[in-house]
């Protein structure tokens, strides 16, 4: 009964290595897929990363160069940083205050023009433009000016109404140069 036991002792053993030659043969068909998985991450993190690139403009300066329009572009910054400024007369409303008390406010403003071929037309047009002015800041409020906010929401409703008032001619941004509120 030994030799029995002692028989299906080796067979069980030569099983065993032989299972275990099988499996060493499985890493190495699961080691192919993982390297082209792999080198599919790779590709795909290249891929992803060129196309993050080129959305945030990273590589604008390099597609420029290939394609010959960096000359091009550093002249049209040049042109593009000169900023023309005119200033408008000072202005002088009442606000609107519902009855009470009268408030005043007193305001200075520039105008940031794209050229300074603008300036003329904006000049002729003058008087429409400080006419927008007027009807629009009579009727707000003292509440309207409060804060940063405030100076936010004037400064845009002011540059929405030259710009409309000057369409061909391009208004940058208006500028305060002095506001007070009485």
């Amino acid at each position: 009964m030994a030799d029995d036991e002692l028989d299906e002792l080796e067979e069980g053993a030569e099983e065993d290595y032989d299972e275990d030659e099988e499996e060493e043969g499985a890493p190495k068909r699961g080691g192919k897929r993982k390297l082209i998985i792999i080198i599919g991450l790779v590709l795909l993190l290249v891929v992803g990363g060129l196309a993050a690139a080129y959305f945030t403009g990273l590589l604008d300066p390099v597609i420029a160069l290939l394609t010959g329009e960096s000359s091009r572009t550093e002249e049209s910054d040049v042109v593009a940083g000169q900023a023309v400024f005119l200033d408008l007369p000072e202005l002088l409303v009442n606000l609107n205050t519902g009855g009470r008390k009268s408030s005043y406010l007193k305001i200075r403003v520039a105008l940031e023009l794209e050229s300074e071929t603008d300036i003329p037309r904006i000049e002729r047009l003058m008087p429409r433009i400080m006419d927008n002015f007027q009807v629009y800041l009579r009727e707000l409020r003292v509440d309207d000016l409060k804060g940063s906010a405030g100076m936010y929401r004037l400064r845009e409703e002011l540059l929405a109404r030259v710009s409309a008032a000057a369409a061909p001619a391009q208004v940058n941004d208006v500028l305060f140069k002095e506001m007070l509120v009485q």
